[in-house]
């Protein structure tokens, strides 16, 4: 019958569970993210694969019937910009599954009250108190039906993040900005779906802890890092030997050094906020025309899975096809492929550990993915004398403590500047490394940062960043 079919696997359950006898007791420490399987040795294994054939032929029917599955509630920090946007596409196409139960944007107040008439969330939230007024205004006249709660500021993004009804808080504020938001959600114990690269950056030190200690996942929202966890799924967390993490090279990887000298600071600029491959924001296309970003993501990798440093390696990859791998102890390397689109870690994290229905052609020409059609696939190593923010990466994850948190504030800094003409692209990368230099110089380095540290040192190098821009008196 039925109900002994649910009862043998029931039995089956309890015998592979992770912790009962002849499993594997969990570790004090580790990565945040591995696959979730069960561990046993050999003691308890033929009683569970005996059980397990029970199971295939008493639950046959059982497991035949349709599932029923509840909607799972998601909140978004950052639901304006271009991973929320994308992420609220996913959920668009999978309503049956999901409900939008609060957003938090930016600026763009129109676009976020758009968001919110058509998603219905409990709550919304903005930066500044003008803008709320505005969005409730916009949300009353239009559907007087619909009254959610507006919130501003720091804490309203906090409330967001943390709201009661959320299963999974989706964060991809760019820069620091996301640090708070973040460690409220994990102190409600939410779900983090991770799109927010500062978050592990800045505050790992504090953030790693802390969701360990609420037994809360923290989901990747970014190409390499979903590749790199896909790649785990099966396989213990003591069988990996490295990570491989790989990169287009961005929009300079066909000239060399002398080359980029040779272009003007309106040519360089022009080029760094293009990307040959993704669509991405302004900030992170620039961050991977200079390498950064892959520096970034290897620092995200070690909090993540709690690799070491000189376990990361980082590979040129221009057709971005391959999104990472993992090279396990017997030597076998498993990798993801997929088109250059980032709904596909969307739609990985919101949906784990289901995998969704979705039919995803590539972003720009809408061709179908068929490994037969991709014609050659190159590997290269990075030429560093180009792209030294990746060692200045490494270095600055190896020092530890507060120096990943200054590193990432100076060079947002730095791209800001960039971005709007105050500072050239070749610049950056030096500039960065003196403000480095200034924190090890001045003692501004703190080695077992708590939260307050960590936003002060964000802080330190913003301003330091901010003296060295000025005092430069504009591009050459």
């Amino acid at each position: 019958s039925s109900m002994q079919a649910f009862f043998a696997f029931a039995v089956c359950v309890g015998a592979l569970r992770p912790g009962l006898r002849g499993a594997t007791a969990p570790a004090a420490v580790g990565p945040l993210l591995h696959a979730e399987w069960p561990s046993f040795t050999s003691e308890g294994g033929g009683l569970a694969v005996a059980i397990g054939i029970g199971v295939v032929l008493a639950a046959i029917k059982w497991r035949q019937r349709p599932a029923v599955r509840s909607k799972k509630s998601v909140s978004i920090v950052g639901s304006t910009g271009s991973v929320g946007t994308q992420a609220l596409e996913v959920i668009r196409s999978h309503r049956e599954m999901f409900d939008v139960v609060a957003l938090a944007g930016g600026r763009n107040c129109e676009l976020l009250a758009q968001q919110a008439l058509e998603f219905r969330p409990d709550a919304v939230a903005v930066l500044r108190p003008d803008d709320a007024a505005y969005v409730a205004q916009v949300l009353r006249s239009t559907a007087p039906d619909y009254c959610p709660v507006v919130l501003c500021g720091v804490e309203g993004q906090s409330e967001v993040a943390a709201w009661k009804t959320a299963d999974i808080t989706l964060t991809s504020v760019v820069g620091c900005a996301g640090l708070l938001p973040t460690v409220h959600a994990i102190e409600a114990g939410k779900d983090i779906a991770l799109a927010n690269k500062e978050t592990l950056i800045a505050g790992g030190p504090v953030i790693a802890p802390l969701a360990r200690k609420a037994g809360v996942r923290v989901l990747p929202v970014d190409s390499e890092h979903s590749a790199i966890f896909q790649c785990l799924q099966g396989s213990p967390a003591d069988a990996v030997s490295r990570i491989i993490l790989t990169g287009s090279g961005g929009a300079f990887r066909g000239m060399t050094a002398d080359d980029l000298k040779m272009l003007s600071p309106d040519e360089l600029r022009k080029v760094a906020v293009t990307h040959p491959n993704w669509s991405m924001g302004a900030k992170i296309t620039v961050d991977s025309n200079s390498m950064m970003n892959k520096g970034l993501e290897v620092i995200e990798a070690h909090w993540l899975f709690d690799m070491p440093y000189d376990n990361i390696d980082v590979v040129v990859h221009p057709q971005s096809i391959v999104h990472s791998a993992v090279e396990f102890r017997d030597s076998s390397v498993i990798a993801q492929l997929g088109w250059p689109d980032m709904r596909l870690p969307v739609v990985y994290a919101l949906g784990y550990p289901d995998r969704l229905p979705a039919a995803l052609r590539h972003p720009k020409s809408g061709d179908v993915f068929r490994l037969g059609d991709l014609g050659v696939l190159e590997f290269l190593q990075p030429d560093r004398e180009r792209f030294p923010c990746l060692d200045l990466a490494y270095h600055a994850g190896r020092t530890g403590g507060t120096a990943p948190a200054i590193m990432s504030a100076a060079n947002e800094e730095a791209v800001a500047a960039v971005l709007d003409g105050r500072l050239s692209f070749l610049d950056l990368p030096r500039l960065v490394t003196l403000v480095l230099d200034d924190a090890v110089r001045s003692g501004a380095l703190d080695s077992s940062p708590d939260l307050d540290a960590i936003v002060a040192a964000d802080a330190w190098g913003r301003a330091v960043m901010g003296r060295r821009i000025k005092g430069l008196g504009g591009v050459g």
